[in-house]
């Protein structure tokens, strides 16, 4: 069956997760330990960050969790703060980080629509990040849809966003491809009744994303050869 949309990831897919999240990881991590280093080395700790190297774990709640469940993991281990404030600085922050895309995104992106594909973007982080990071771009145009974990259809690996593309775009989930860098979005997408498509611009390895997904590309940059070799 023909794909006649495409559902991405944002950070390690449409954006090159070490490159865009290692510098932000160590600069949030200083401005909650008021620039004790080695506090924030252990509030790195405690979300799967190498503080020293500025990369982070494959486990790590950063890659797959929501903002929530980050703060969430750190709020145990900070002092004044409460829930809301730190997702809050979290959003305010994340919304600054410099993005590194995966493959020079506005020819990419543009081509796609071209041939008619619908895109849309679902992504754990909050939705106004997200299209805070698309603008910075000059992508936001590109995507009819766009969801946070925030944004009221649940957050993935659960199937709500995706589904709610489908709904938005009213084309068939069979005739979707969800396209992410985690187990995560490929478990979303196998719920949603999706094709998947697997990238390496993340931290998984392909062993990881291989068994969840129907094809494993280097990058996004693949997508349109191999829809057209299908």
């Amino acid at each position: 069956m023909r794909v006649e949309a495409l559902i991405f990831d944002k950070d390690g897919t449409l954006f090159d997760f070490a490159a865009t999240w290692g510098a932000f990881g160590r600069a949030v991590l200083l401005r909650l330990s008021e620039g004790d280093t080695s506090q924030a080395a252990k509030l790195g700790k405690v979300v799967g960050f190498d503080f020293a190297q500025g990369c982070y774990q494959g486990d790590s709640v950063v890659i797959a969790g929501t903002v929530s469940e980050v703060a969430d993991a750190l709020i145990p281990h900070l002092k004044g703060y409460d829930h809301s404030e730190l997702v809050g600085i979290l959003n305010r922050e994340s919304a600054l980080a410099e993005q590194v895309p995966a493959v020079p995104l506005g020819p990419f992106l543009s081509n796609l629509r071209q041939t008619g594909l619908k895109l849309g973007v679902a992504t754990n982080d909050g939705e106004m990040p997200a299209v805070q990071h698309l603008r910075s771009m000059g992508i936001r145009d590109y995507f009819d849809f766009v969801a946070g974990y925030d944004s009221g259809h649940g957050f993935k690996p659960g199937p709500g966003q995706l589904l709610a593309f489908a709904n938005h775009v009213k084309i068939n989930p069979s005739q979707i491809a969800m396209v992410g860098d985690s187990r995560h979005d490929l478990e979303a997408g196998r719920a949603a009744g999706m094709t998947t498509i697997g990238v390496l611009t993340g931290v998984a390895p392909a062993e990881a994303l291989e068994p969840l997904a129907d094809v494993v590309l280097p990058d996004i940059g693949h997508i349109a050869g191999w829809l057209s070799s299908k």
